[in-house]
């Protein structure tokens, strides 16, 4: 399994190890607003990811939505590592009845009158 970083700065991240081999999507400091350069460094370097991976979230908080959306919507799921007590837990959100719950939102909504509300897809 593979640990993908966000960002690689000065934070240790050893008690991460124990989930995979590290994979840093970036380096160094980042444009906040340069959101188009974060999604295609990040499609790339999640390129290869599997469902088993994991993303370990640090530095900006852009960085880490779009790096958690690409996974998201490449693998259906969303495998966190987050830094709790000096080591590391795990957090899957799995996205594979969202498609169901979107179409039981519509029928609510369309039924109300506000299917407006909802963008076409």
């Amino acid at each position: 399994m593979k640990v993908y970083i966000t960002n690689k700065g000065a934070h240790n991240f050893e008690a991460a190890k124990v989930f995979g081999q590290f994979h840093f999507l970036s380096k160094g400091s980042m444009n906040r607003y340069s959101t188009n350069r974060m999604y295609r460094m990040f499609v790339e370097a999640l390129e290869d990811s599997k469902e088993d991976d994991y993303l370990l979230p640090t530095g900006l908080s852009t960085m880490n939505l779009i790096a958690a959306v690409i996974f998201a919507l490449k693998h259906k799921r969303l495998n966190l590592l987050l830094f709790k007590d000096g080591s590391y837990v795990e957090r899957t959100l799995m996205f594979d009845e969202v498609g169901e719950s979107y179409k039981d939102l519509e029928n609510v909504l369309q039924f109300e009158g506000a299917k407006a509300l909802l963008k076409e897809r």
